[in-house]
């Protein structure tokens, strides 16, 4: 309403869609990602400078200290980083939240002074960051051979995947698959996009005994 693009994520948003609307984050088409209980953890993203904290002083579950603390990390990445509670009063965790990120915040501006560290958000490139997400294009390229990365690959490159037949071969497709799922969920998608070009290159080894000799 207010010109805002903004989209959410819940926990029936599938994995690999996850990794598709971080990665439009990222790169600046939306502005704005509600989380809807799913942004304490794993979203150490340089792009997010500012983290809105909604009904902060509902005491629970995901309103206690150590949640309030995961959720505020999530700004820590960027350089600019600030986080925003709202709430109508200050409640215990709120406050012990508040006193245990200006106590890490003094302890990390003493290091960097002492090191002469001057913070600097890393800023990645459109192609950087397509790289590192590209796991998000599995569901939609399944069909289309994918180069694998230098030095990946490993297994796919195995000799020994040229002499699986074709039922062992569908196994060890559907483990890389279930591996290269877990790793986006937990948004680890350098790792991810490894196992993706795994995958790719299975399934086209797949196809290769599908479509047989000579064909």
């Amino acid at each position: 309403r207010a010109g805002v693009k903004s989209r959410y994520i819940h926990s029936e948003v599938k994995t690999l869609d996850r990794v598709e609307i971080l990665r439009e984050l990222r790169l600046g088409i939306f502005d704005v990602l509600v989380g809807v209980n799913l942004l304490r953890e794993g979203l150490d993203l340089p792009e997010v400078a500012l983290v809105a904290i909604l009904d902060a002083d509902k005491e629970g579950f995901l309103r206690n200290e150590r949640s309030l603390v995961q959720t505020i990390g999530r700004a820590a990445r960027n350089s600019e980083g600030r986080v925003i509670m709202y709430a109508d009063h200050i409640t215990d965790s709120m406050q012990m939240a508040i006193d245990e990120t200006k106590r890490r915040r003094a302890l990390q501006m003493a290091y960097n002074e002492e090191h002469g560290i001057t913070p600097k958000t890393v800023i990645k490139s459109r192609e950087k960051i397509m790289g590192q997400t590209k796991v998000a294009d599995s569901k939609k390229n399944a069909k289309v051979y994918a180069e694998p990365m230098p030095g990946e690959g490993a297994i796919a490159a195995d000799p020994v995947v040229q002499y699986l037949s074709k039922e062992k071969l569908e196994k060890l497709i559907s483990q890389t698959q279930k591996q290269m799922e877990k790793a986006a969920k937990e948004l680890n998608f350098m790792e991810a996009a490894r196992l993706r070009d795994e995958w790719m290159s299975l399934k086209n080894r797949l196809a290769e005994l599908n479509q047989g000799p000579g064909k």
